[in-house]
């Protein structure tokens, strides 16, 4: 690993000032004949970390862009959808003529990407170049049965997916890395382009992180939510509109409107998988399907669907999957607005919530862990507090992911690895601050039934009942004479002479304002 981290230096450029470049990309690196492989490319040879899968053009990348070191890779969904992908596409292939060998080859070398084995041989990060030197690069021996061509962004990691499963492959037959027994555009690449590849397997990872990580675990909060709201059934408080008193609801009612939030939410998300499931395979280049077979984009789909079980189809448009991300930015719309949902949630929660003596407390809110440095016995809402700050987080998203989506210039959308890269961060969050905030926040609110009803009672706006028996005008009398006086609605009412106690008594009952009369 350190071996590793000296050559990443080297290649960055980090230490330029300490060693001259045939130092550092040459004899100083050769010196370590144990742990480097040379590597060529039409830039020449370039030493690779002898443990790794990946290739010169690899290695380059990791010079030319490094930008946000770790954390800003390349998503794990992604790489472990461009395995499922490419082994699918080996096992078409063969029916169109790739020898078995090499195809079962690639797809065990794939599968163990989809599994996420390989993950460490995936280095680069997100951002990365539109064309120009990896296009040198590329041309004449990489891609030199497609021609010369210009790579876009989404290409770099495309390719160096294919290289390392190439690699992989020809390990697997008992060859040697970078003989290239197995070609990685010749074999790995057969029928496909980066710019029909990325795309489907953003879709693959898109859909399978809704399905397996956010919708599953909305649905555990709209569970508890609505538990609460079943919990909370009987309890009458004051309601608040404009941050002010306002007329009576149930605690359960109250609930009940985030519940409502939270299965809107999920139904918006799930409304998004239909486009999402469409799959931009076997456009090829610019999607009019060059290089490909007549058939190769239905049985790839039909290949995705049963390696993923889930209901892939090849796109109805295949120049709309290439050129536009219009499902992205519907399916981060949809984000975007539970994202909002939950940021109302948590913050009348931890609204309801504050004090414990000195605020609203009409919730008690599980006591996680120690709130303050300075203050002792201090506890802070810190599961809203983490919700929201993820919701902001998502909403950021959204933006970024809507001018990447709004970039897709005549045959391609050239923002692929920023949208992908977005969505999938906003997956990830919604649903692991739901998880959290559902088991260390909302399953375990409790109401403070007499701090509830102290407020309830002191309301001025209960004076609301009062409107069809004296009318609003004297109903605002009653208010504004309480108010200024502090005193009850009924001592209020019974100075002005507009009601009898008992007509008061009658009237003005919480339990009857939660509803329509009959």
């Amino acid at each position: 690993m350190a071996m590793y981290i000296v050559a990443r230096r080297l290649s960055t450029g980090s230490t330029t000032s300490q060693f001259p470049a045939s130092l550092r990309y040459g004899n100083w690196l050769r010196s370590y004949s144990t742990a480097f492989r040379e590597e060529r490319d039409t830039f020449g040879p370039i030493n690779v970390p002898a443990d790794k899968l990946w290739g010169a053009q690899t290695q380059r990348s990791l010079q030319n862009f490094d930008i946000g070191g770790e954390r800003e890779r390349m998503p794990e969904p992604i790489i472990r959808a461009f395995g499922t992908l490419k082994k699918c596409a080996a096992k078409v292939n063969m029916e169109y003529g790739l020898d078995p060998s090499i195809g079962k080859a690639i797809m065990q070398a794939a599968q163990e990407v989809a599994e996420g084995k390989l993950n460490d041989h995936f280095p680069l990060v997100v951002w990365q170049t539109g064309s120009g030197t990896q296009s040198n690069m590329n041309a004449n021996e990489d891609l030199k049965r497609l021609g010369p061509i210009n790579l876009i962004p989404e290409t770099i990691s495309e390719y160096f997916a294919i290289r390392v499963i190439a690699n992989r492959a020809a390990e697997i037959l008992g060859h040697k890395r970078g003989d290239k027994f197995v070609h990685p555009n010749d074999h790995v690449n057969r029928s496909q382009s980066s710019n029909d590849t990325f795309p489907t397997v953003m879709h693959i990872a898109a859909a399978m992180e809704i399905n397996s990580r956010l919708i599953p675990k909305l649905k555990i909060l709209h569970a508890t939510l609505h538990s609460k709201s079943v919990e909370f059934q009987d309890i009458v408080k004051i309601g608040r509109t404009h941050t002010q008193d306002a007329t009576p609801l149930t605690l359960g009612q109250e609930f009940s409107g985030y519940t409502t939030q939270v299965k809107y939410g999920i139904d918006r998300v799930m409304c998004t998988l239909p486009r999402m499931y469409q799959l931009a395979q076997g456009g090829t280049a610019v999607g009019t399907g060059l290089n490909t077979k007549k058939g190769f984009d239905v049985k790839i789909a039909s290949a995705v669907a049963e390696e993923t079980n889930l209901p892939f189809v090849t796109a109805e448009n295949k120049f709309e999957a290439l050129a536009a991300h219009d499902a992205f930015v519907e399916t981060s719309g949809a984000l975007n607005t539970v994202a909002a949902s939950l940021m109302k949630i948590a913050n009348d929660i931890r609204l309801l919530g504050s004090g414990p003596r000195c605020g609203l407390g009409e919730l008690i809110l599980p006591e996680n862990e120690p709130g303050s440095s300075i203050m002792p016995g201090k506890v802070n809402p810190t599961q809203c507090e983490a919700l929201t700050m993820v919701c902001a987080q998502v909403m950021g998203n959204h933006v970024a992911i809507t001018v990447g989506g709004s970039n897709g210039h005549f045959e391609l959308n050239v923002f692929k690895p920023m949208i992908a890269s977005g969505l999938l961060h906003s997956l990830r969050l919604l649903g692991d601050a739901s998880a959290s905030f559902e088991k260390n926040c909302a399953r375990g609110i409790q109401a403070n039934r007499e701090r509830i009803s102290k407020l309830l009672h002191e309301s001025l706006m209960l004076v609301t009942s009062l409107n069809p028996k004296i009318g609003y005008d004297n109903a605002a009398a009653v208010a504004k004479l309480a108010h200024k006086e502090g005193c009850t609605l009924k001592d209020a009412a019974l100075k002005l002479g507009v009601l009898t106690s008992d007509e008061f008594e009658n009237l003005v009952v919480p339990e009857k304002m939660i509803g329509p009369s009959n």
